[in-house]
């Protein structure tokens, strides 16, 4: 029986903003709890998070048949690991720490296959193509994945423009907390300094006509960009929302139970 490939992160995005949160647990029972939240996406780490491709795979079989979208953040760019996310099912990456317009050239080369790239080729053994039980996986393969890049550092600023002008980049990403220490501001998403590149990005990206968003945990911050006209936000994680529910829970019932206010990503 044919199968027919998901709509894609580029695709719901351009039906408006989507609002999400991270999923960092590295647990499918969490993943899916989320997915049923009604927010539009998730983002699952695999950067900073216990996540190898096993629990990829379950976290991506939890969440799907949900009404949301799944995007997989890998720790690096590296082409044989996107491979293997891709292959997974993972139709929508997210690349950390992509500071230049070459970066995104060999991360656009790494998602298709070729002549266009240099994806490796087992559609036949893979999730992706449902074990080759979607027609036409393979020529219509760069159509189902949408690339998204982070940008993280004062460098990547400085070559926003040129990032957001390559071919097959669909979509920038700013991560406030790594731009923030890039800068020499470690901790301080909400300086002032930060906040003001943050939206100089906001600005080039929607002049070069890509979708663009941001990570923002504190809620006047994350309005204050939404404002700005960001496409695609991200307003919480699943262990944030457990280390700070379970903290409040503590205050309630102990006394001595520390009520010091953490800072947000």
């Amino acid at each position: 029986m044919p199968l027919r490939v998901e709509e894609t992160f580029s695709a719901r995005l351009a039906g408006g903003r989507q609002t999400g949160m991270w999923v960092c647990s590295g647990s499918p029972l969490i993943a899916e709890i989320c997915a049923g939240s009604g927010l539009d996406w998730l983002l699952i780490d695999a950067e900073h998070s216990p996540n190898g491709l096993e629990s990829l795979l379950a976290q991506l079989q939890a969440v799907h048949g949900y009404p949301v979208t799944a995007v997989v953040r890998p720790p690096s760019g590296d082409a044989v690991l996107l491979k293997q996310y891709l292959d997974l099912g993972a139709q929508n990456l997210l690349i950390p720490m992509v500071d230049t317009p070459e970066q995104a050239a060999e991360l656009v080369r790494a998602v298709r296959y070729p002549p266009l790239g240099i994806r490796g080729v087992g559609s036949a053994l893979a999730r992706a193509s449902r074990w080759n039980r979607i027609e036409g996986y393979l020529e219509n393969a760069a159509e189902s994945v949408t690339l998204l890049v982070q940008i993280e550092t004062a460098a990547a600023v400085d070559n926003v423009e040129a990032i957001a002008a390559v071919d097959g980049v669909d979509g920038l990403f700013i991560g406030p907390a790594d731009l923030a220490a890039s800068m020499g501001l470690l901790g301080q998403q909400e300086h002032p300094d930060v906040i003001a590149a943050v939206e100089h990005c906001i600005r080039v990206v929607k002049a070069a006509g890509k979708p663009v968003g941001v990570n923002a945990f504190a809620e006047a911050t994350a309005r204050r960009y939404i404002e700005a006209g960001v496409d695609f936000i991200l307003v919480g994680a699943d262990v944030a929302l457990l280390a700070r529910g379970s903290e409040a829970l503590a205050a309630k019932y102990l006394p001595a139970a520390d009520d010091d206010v953490r800072a947000s990503y």
